[in-house]
């Protein structure tokens, strides 16, 4: 029986097949056919690899440029509208009186303060009770307070002072009253105490049922019944502005001056009067200026970055050359050093204010020009900055036609992604052929090698037919000499 093992494949057991390249010649068809691959597709594949490169770097630049945009955009905000340039600060003469915060739409302005009386909250005491454990009574007490109310239950578990003051106090639907009991040397008192202040946020409590004890609590004006004293009215804040009177049912008065919010603290004396001014805080608007510039910079740098050559490295900017960046630089050049009509007190532009241009595209502030033009003419600041046509206004169009969705920028960056998805296609196709030519080459060479293969079988057998003797004085047996050059026989 003699079985054969083809110069391509093991046969390790019955029905079975390896395959194995190479045998039969020697040949190192494996690397081959991957030499050959890679060079048949060298060149598309360094080409689809450096256009890859070059539109992510792209992507990458037009991402950064984007990023200085939006924080240049971002500090406009604070110096679009003139009237809000600057913050306002709000100084009380007599701090024992009043302190008072401003918004951003305050309005500057000296003012005289009156306080005749501040907003209290009701206060309501109960006749003395001796004896800590003494039984007050049994039944359902009803608070209200303004417009709301509520029902306390009370029973043999919490009938004394201090249990009715821990059932009112943690009374789900409480209505605006806190309870606590004071102890003198005439025994306990319970004390009511509303939360909120005003004449509208009076307490009234009546009782029913029970055994009839609690009507020692009870205070109904309105009915005549005044069991508890009233320790303190519910009562509204009276004062004057400038001489104009006022009330308010809280201290903290924000609707008597457009943007002013005041905290009354205590009473002016009869027919006094103490002082509220509010003034401008030129420096919220100096810092708001000078990041302004920092971002303005930004964008400077961004681009010069990125359009620039460094001829030191040979290096060039992904945007070298860029026309949409030129673009937007020559715009925002033109923008920043025109004059605006309508300027006044001199300011018609920004070196008015201290902002000049550098030689090298940048941007400085001198900031005690700056602080001087606030100071001197914050109106004419605003309007250069703010106005219809002030160079904040119109700078922030330009941005925003470059940063807005759907606008130039996006359209750009949509383009770069495309091109991207066109070259991964490229390249998936390119793989694809490579594979098959791989497949192809690799069928060829296990061809040529089974032919190789098949000749030395031939040259063995036709040695050992016709030159016996040196086979066998080499030591060779036909059947190793047949191993050797793939075939087996047994």
């Amino acid at each position: 029986m003699s079985s054969s093992i083809s110069p391509t494949s093991t046969t390790p057991s019955a029905g079975s097949t390896i395959t194995s390249t190479g045998i039969g010649s020697g040949l190192d068809i494996t690397g081959i056919v991957a030499s050959l691959t890679q060079a048949f597709g060298a060149a598309q594949t360094t080409q689809l690899t450096n256009q890859q490169n070059t539109l992510d770097a792209q992507v990458s630049a037009y991402g950064s440029f984007t990023s200085a945009l939006d924080t240049l955009q971002l500090s406009l905000n604070a110096l679009k509208t003139p009237s809000q340039l600057a913050g306002f600060d709000a100084t009380v003469g007599d701090k024992t009186v009043a302190s008072a915060t401003t918004s951003s739409s305050a309005v500057a302005g000296n003012y005289t303060l009156e306080v005749d009386n501040l907003a209290t909250a009701a206060t309501l005491t109960s006749a003395p009770v001796v004896g800590t454990g003494t039984s007050v009574g049994t039944g359902t007490l009803t608070i209200k307070v303004g417009g709301a109310s509520t029902n306390i239950s009370i029973d043999s578990t919490d009938n004394t002072l201090s249990g009715i003051a821990a059932a009112i106090n943690s009374a789900a639907n409480n209505p605006g009253v806190t309870a606590s009991v004071i102890t003198a040397s005439d025994g306990q008192r319970l004390v009511l105490s509303g939360t909120a202040t005003g004449a509208g946020n009076g307490i009234t409590v009546t009782q029913s049922g029970g055994d009839g004890g609690l009507a020692s609590l009870v205070y109904d004006p309105a009915n005549g019944i005044t069991k508890l004293a009233d320790t303190q009215d519910a009562a509204d804040a009276n004062f004057k502005i400038n001489g104009f009177a006022a009330t308010s049912s809280s201290n903290l008065v924000s609707t008597a001056l457009t943007g002013v919010t005041i905290n009354l603290l205590g009473k002016t004396a009869d027919g006094a009067t103490t002082t509220l001014s509010v003034t401008p805080d030129t420096s919220t608007a100096q810092s708001n200026i000078d990041k302004f510039v920092t971002a303005l910079n930004g964008v400077v740098t961004s681009i010069q970055s990125l359009t620039g050559y460094d001829p030191s490295s040979n290096t060039a900017g992904p945007l070298n050359g860029n026309a949409t960046l030129q673009s937007f630089q020559n715009q925002l050049q033109k923008l920043l050093g025109q004059l605006v009509p309508g300027g006044t007190g001199g300011i018609t532009n920004l070196t008015n204010i201290g902002i000049t241009a550098n030689a090298d595209g940048s941007y400085s502030v001198d900031d005690t020009k700056l602080g001087n033009a606030l100071s001197a003419n914050l109106a004419g600041v605003g309007n250069l900055l703010g106005s219809g046509n002030g160079i904040i206004t119109q700078l922030s169009s330009l941005l925003n036609g470059y940063t807005k969705p759907g606008g130039l920028l996006a359209t750009i960056n949509q383009g770069l992604q495309n091109s991207l998805s066109s070259v991964a296609n490229q390249q998936d196709a390119l793989a694809a052929q490579l594979a098959t030519y791989s497949a192809t080459l690799t069928a060829e060479y296990n061809a040529m090698d089974a032919a190789v293969a098949q000749l030395k079988q031939t040259q063995t057998f036709l040695n050992a037919e016709f030159n016996p003797q040196a086979n066998a004085a080499s030591g060779t047996s036909t059947t190793n000499t047949s191993l050797g050059s793939g075939n087996l026989s047994v």
